[in-house]
């Protein structure tokens, strides 16, 4: 009996070994989650029988540190959860490795080439249904402006200008880079011209060409605007080979106090076509494609998993797993809400191996499998004195 005991203890080390052995070999594994092995006493009716190993588990519960990586599609949760990834053959899987690029089909995937699963968005923010996220492969078509929005400060230690205001008798001016409907830029400027105690009158020019009826921009004594109250249109006319150019002049926000001329505001919803320059991730989930007249589009969030028993979840390799009755169905949400940790971009999930912890338990287990070897020797020498008595 003793010979199965040892037997029993020897073969369970060695499984514990085997987990302290990859583990060690994991510690520069991005995303990787410790395992360990359990011991339980083995039974035959009320006999012992010796010592079996339980199934290796990994420790979900803790993270790895993060480390910085400077590139954007790179991404780590600070926190709970896992990133959800599909592939044909092995079905949905969950991880903490966050290695993703764009594939030659427009798909967001991991370093493994498994499809990254988000929310889609629209242009206007709303948020679709779960599935494949796709990154647009085209660029954004030129978009003619249609409103200004101008604040600033009519200085006033003005003197009124003599004779008629416009671009040859003013007091300040300031240009504006407007777009028609080929996304062409134009520049518009404004003349500003004090014409009264609290009278400011604006004269438009495009491309040099006087543009539009002269407005009138009225204050009251404490400096604040009084009219217009609302946006103005402004014709521009029409570029060449292009629509009518037409702006709502927006100067909510502007003002009439001692000092210095000043712009604050000074913005328009123009702009040019452009052509598609990077993917980034935002702290959000955001998957944000950036274009290169500047402009940024959010065409989906990536998802986040979240379990009643993480631990329950079975390994489908050292740094995925599978949903399974035991971690319960996935809480899917986005980085940042409910359960779910924010999202770091730019760094990756360093493995949660205690290196000092594995040695100690590496020499722990060479004891162990050391004292099972001498019981079998010291067994064998029983049985041969035996054998030699008899």
């Amino acid at each position: 009996m003793s010979f199965e005991i040892a037997l029993s203890g020897i073969n369970a080390v060695n499984s514990q070994l085997g987990s302290i052995s990859n583990n060690i070999a994991n510690t520069g594994t991005h995303g990787y989650k410790a395992g360990r092995t359990t011991f339980s006493s083995a039974f035959a009716g009320s006999q012992a029988m010796g010592v079996e190993a339980r199934p290796n588990s990994q420790n979900m519960g803790r993270s790895g540190g993060l480390q910085p990586t400077g590139r954007n599609l790179d991404a780590a949760l600070d926190g709970n959860g896992f990133f959800v990834v599909r592939d044909a053959a092995v079905g949905t899987s969950y991880t903490r490795l966050g290695i993703f690029n764009a594939d030659d089909q427009g798909f967001l995937v991991d370093s493994f080439g498994r499809r990254v699963q988000g929310f889609s968005k629209n242009a206007a923010g709303a948020t679709g249904a779960l599935g494949d996220i796709t990154i647009p492969a085209g660029g954004v078509p030129a978009q003619a402006s249609g409103k200004l929005q101008f604040a600033g400060n009519m200085s006033a230690g003005w003197t009124p200008v003599t004779g008629t205001a416009g671009k040859d008798n003013f007091n300040h001016s300031s240009v504006s880079t407007v777009f028609d409907s080929l996304g062409n830029p134009h520049n518009l400027t404004q003349y500003f011209s004090k014409t009264a105690a609290g009278e400011v009158t604006v004269n438009y020019t495009l491309d040099g060409n006087s543009v539009g009826a002269p407005l009138k921009l009225t204050f009251d004594t404490a400096g604040k605007l009084t009219s217009p109250a609302t946006p103005q249109d402004l014709d521009l006319g029409t570029p060449a080979g292009a629509e009518p150019l037409k702006l709502a002049v927006d100067y909510s926000g502007t003002t009439q106090f001692a000092g210095q001329a000043s712009t604050v505001r000074n913005d328009n919803d123009g702009y040019a076509a452009g052509t598609r320059t990077g993917v980034s991730l935002g702290s959000n989930g955001d998957v944000v494609v950036s274009y290169s007249n500047g402009k940024k589009q959010v065409v989906a969030a990536i998802a986040v998993a979240n379990f009643p028993n993480e631990q329950g979840l079975q390994a489908v390799s050292d740094s995925s797993w599978e949903a399974s009755n035991e971690s319960g169905a996935p809480l899917l949400s986005t980085p940042g809400s409910g359960m779910a940790g924010k999202l770091a971009a730019g760094a990756l999930e360093k493995s949660n191996v205690d290196m000092t912890s594995e040695l100690v338990d590496l020499m722990t287990a060479q004891r162990n499998y050391q004292a099972n070897t001498k019981v079998i020797a010291a067994e064998n020498q029983v049985i041969q004195s035996l054998m030699q008595a008899v």
